[in-house]
This record gives C-alpha cells, structure tokens and sequence, in this order.
C-alpha cells in the first residue's frame, strides 16, 4: 500500500472561509491528535422582530437600532480585516393580518411595500425611525456582516390618551419556538393580546396554552394557529376560552411548525398599558431586575411547568444588601397552575431587584415569573413588567435612551462584580463616553447612566461584565405626560453576539 499526501492549500483556504477557522495537519504531525478549544467567533447573521405597536391613532412610535462596534467577522485567511458577509440591518413591514375577535377569522391585508422602515448603515451609531397611527405595521427584520453581533431594535410607542394610554416599550425579539408569559390576563379590565410574528418564508403553526390559579384553560381555539409568511396576528387572549376572567394568567407559546416572534400587549383600563415580553427558561433560581424606588405595587406572578410543586424563596437585592420581605417570605407554586402575590412597595422607597431561590436547596423545582410594576396612583398610574432575565454576560445593550428619563439597574446576586457601561454615539450627533461600576454582591445599584457628550437624538448602552460574579440588568425609560408617571422597563440579558465554532480539522489523507 502506497500512502500520498496531498497539499490542498486551496480546500482549507475554502474550508476556513465557511467556517471561520480551519486547520489543516499532516497525518502523521504531531498535532494530529491535539485537539483544541471551540473558537468563538461574531455571529454573521440575526434575526429581529418587532409587534404591531398599536392599534391607536394618536400613538406616536420610535425605532430605535444599533449594533455595538467590534471585531468583524474572520475573512478566508483567518484574519479579522475582512467582513466574509455584506453588512447590512434592515427591518421591513410584516404582511399585516387581522384577527376578528369574534368570528375568529384571519384576513389578510395587501403585503406591504418591500420598503425598508428602518436601516442601520454602521456599528457603533444608533440609527432611528418614526410611525405615527394606528398602521404602523409589525416589521420583520435581518442584520448580517459586521451588523449581525449584538444588534438590538427598540420599539418606544407614546400613546397620551385612551384606555391603552402610557409609554409601551420592548425590545424586538428573536425568533424562537417557545414562549413564557407569567403575568398575562382576562381580567374584565384587561386587554391583552399576543403578538406572534413570522419571519420566514413559509406558514408556522402556533399553539397557545393558558394556566390560571385552579390550573389549564381549556379551550379549543389555542391549537394550530396559523401564521402566515412574513406576517404577524395578533390574538386577544380572552376570545380563546370560555373559562371566566382569570386576573393572572401564564401563557404558554410553542410551534408546531416554523417559529415566530412572540410577545403580549396589556392594557389596563385604569392602570395604562405596557409590553410583556417573556420570562426567561424555567429555572430554579430567577432574577428580576430594576423595580423602581418609587414603585407603589409590585405583584409576583409565577407558574411550574414541571411534575412537582415548587415553594420559592422571596428576597429583595436593595441597595444596601438582601432581605425577605416581612410581609411575603415565600410562595408556594403548585405544579401547572399560576400562583400570583401582591408584594405592595416592597422597595420602601429604594430601587431594588427580586431574586427567587428555592426554599429547600434540594428540591429546585424550575420556574417562570414576572412582575407587575405599577408607579403613581389615584387616575394617574403607570403599569409596567419585569420578566425574569439572564445574566448580561460578555455584552448587552438597550437602544433608545433620551438625555434624561433613563435608569440603569445592575444586580450581583451572588457575588461583587465590576461592570463597564458604554452611552454610544447619538443618532444625531455626541461622542461616545464609558464609565466603570462596582455592583456590591447581594445588591442592587441604580444609577442615571452617562449621557454621549454633545448629545442630539437618543442613544444606546451598552453593558459589559468586566470581572467577578454574575451581573443582571434592566434599563427604565419614564417619560411622563400630564402628571402621569409613565415608564417602561426593559431588561438587558446576553446579546449572543458570539458563538462556539469546533475547530476544523481534517485528515485529508489518500490510501491506495
């Protein structure tokens, strides 16, 4: 048996240009059997997508986009000077369909314009939109090249008046095939829809589970939902069951087919109205960052998906330290039913953060949870939620910060950790500026963040764990009209701007 070699210089260079990275060894070198760590490499391409901001004619809405400036993509010699993908983010209107509530029939509209609303031409500048009315669509949008890592879309919507009035914001969502929403509703007084979104180019099929107090609403409307290509369909939570209005709801969203974007619309007809986007994976411990100092009601709203009953530990990262609350140590959560708790002002004036841990470290049953957030009171509140979330991680970033009205909220749960904050360039015009926190472990520090200097337009921040323990985020806009403290809260988990990629290794040995 003769044993040849042959040199294909040009197949790695190929390989490494798909890939990323590639190696090419000899079969008998001594690196033939090394193996190495998964690099990680910027994503080249993402998905963003954006609900239907209202259905109101005096709404006013604001894009607001950004990518954070960083390394490019490796080109085909392994380098980082070349971006291998066009960079480019855009985010177009969705083919709008309608949903009547009562007759459960879906119609389409025209497909709209393949005009893009919204364009992000370069990293590390915010670029922004507007829309006014109650047509503006639902916008389905893509990042690639340089663009794609860490690209965030914030949609702000002001709406003064009507039973849907208050400051309703969300960051748009990636889509996914399966959903959390604790802290939804069929409240008599309650509105709620939710929004799924269809980036692609063929139909999905949704379903949609309700869990109330007593456990499932059952109903026979929830199953193989269609969602159009490249559409969104909005779908008012009350009209799928016969059961009677349940204050606190947990709704569950998954795919049969494809995936979507998901996220829930509440109004409130004397509490306003706010996004509710969805909690983070089942988990035993969760943390939810950012309840206002000046928050006059919080409620808790939990749900077990599992086979067992959950009892969760409450306590409260403030800014000195962690506590339990007197009046609400715990909350037991029976498996497959919601279990919701008013904790009132739990913050006593400072700014704080929930964290849950189970009861009995041995029995970790995992849970979702939110929190309802209401500011003012009397006929001027505000409501708002705050999802469980992820840590920040590597990076995080939230677009659509004004030159006041913007709070940041950083929490250690577990341990000190130091955390850079980045106000990036504005929209029209300001130059960059950074500033460096130390978050003392079991405490919650808010803080106004930087503002650009010279700053025209809005802004993005950008949140980066530098050292220590885990560190979780969210960031309050409040922009309040006519006495009314209205306000919206985001929370900022990882951006997943980077992913691990294997690297390549290939015998590329002939035996003959």
């Amino acid at each position: 048996m003769k044993r040849t070699t042959l040199s294909l210089i040009a197949a790695a260079t190929a390989l490494a240009a798909v890939t990323g990275f590639a190696a090419l060894t000899a079969p008998d070198g001594p690196q033939a059997t090394e193996a190495k760590a998964p690099a990680r490499l910027p994503v080249e391409r993402t998905s963003l997508l954006c609900p239907s901001p209202s259905s109101s004619e005096l709404a006013e809405t604001v894009y607001t986009s950004y990518t954070p400036a960083g390394t490019a993509a490796p080109d085909a010699k392994g380098g980082t000077g070349a971006d291998p993908a066009p960079a480019k983010a855009e985010l177009k209107p969705a083919n709008a369909t309608l949903t009547d509530p009562d007759t459960k029939k879906k119609t389409d509209k025209a497909p709209a314009p393949d005009k893009a609303t919204l364009t992000l031409t370069q990293s590390g500048k915010p670029a922004s939109a507007t829309a006014n009315g109650a047509g503006a669509p639902a916008l389905v949008g893509s990042a690639s090249g340089s663009l794609a890592p860490g690209w965030t879309t914030q949609q702000t919507t002001v709406q003064a008046a009507g039973t849907a009035r208050g400051l309703l914001g969300v960051s748009c969502t990636a889509p996914d095939t399966d959903f959390w929403f604790p802290g939804a509703s069929t409240a008599k007084e309650r509105q709620d829809y939710v929004h799924l979104t269809n980036p692609d180019d063929t139909a999905a099929v949704a379903d949609i589970e309700l869990y109330g107090p007593e456990g499932v609403l059952k109903s026979s409307l929830s199953e193989g939902i269609p969602v159009p290509a490249r559409s969104s369909v909005p779908v008012l939570l009350s009209t799928l069951t016969a059961a009677p209005p349940t204050a606190d709801l947990t709704v569950h969203v998954t795919t049969r087919t494809g995936r979507v974007g998901a996220v829930v619309r509440s109004a409130d007809d004397k509490l306003g109205s706010d996004w509710l986007s969805a909690s983070a994976d089942p988990s035993g411990t969760l943390v939810l960052p950012g309840i206002p100092a000046d928050a006059t009601s919080v409620k808790l709203i939990a749900y077990a998906p599992g086979d067992d009953d959950a009892e969760v530990k409450i306590q409260l990262a403030g800014a000195t330290g962690t506590f339990t609350p007197a009046a609400q140590q715990s909350l037991h959560v029976k498996s497959g039913m919601t279990a919701a708790v008013e904790l009132k002002n739990v913050t006593r004036g400072e700014p704080g953060s929930l964290l849950l841990t189970p009861a009995r470290k041995e029995q970790a049953t995992p849970v979702v949870a939110a929190l309802r957030v209401i500011r003012g009171s009397g006929e001027k509140q505000e409501i708002a939620f705050v999802p469980a979330t992820g840590p920040v991680g590597a990076r995080s970033a939230v677009a659509d910060n004004r030159s006041s009205g913007s709070t940041l909220s950083l929490t250690a749960p577990a341990a000190a950790a130091e955390v850079k904050v980045t106000a990036s360039a504005g929209t029209q015009a300001g130059a960059p500026v950074s500033k460096t926190y130390t978050v003392k472990a079991g405490t919650t520090l808010a803080v106004a963040p930087p503002v650009p200097a010279g700053l025209k337009g809005s802004y993005a921040l950008i949140v980066e764990t530098v050292s220590g323990g885990p560190v979780h985020a969210s960031r309050t806009l409040a922009v309040p009209q006519d006495g009314i403290p209205m306000f919206t809260i985001q929370t900022l988990p990882d951006d997943k701007g980077t992913v691990e990629v294997p690297t390549a290794r290939q015998d590329l040995t002939v035996l003959d």
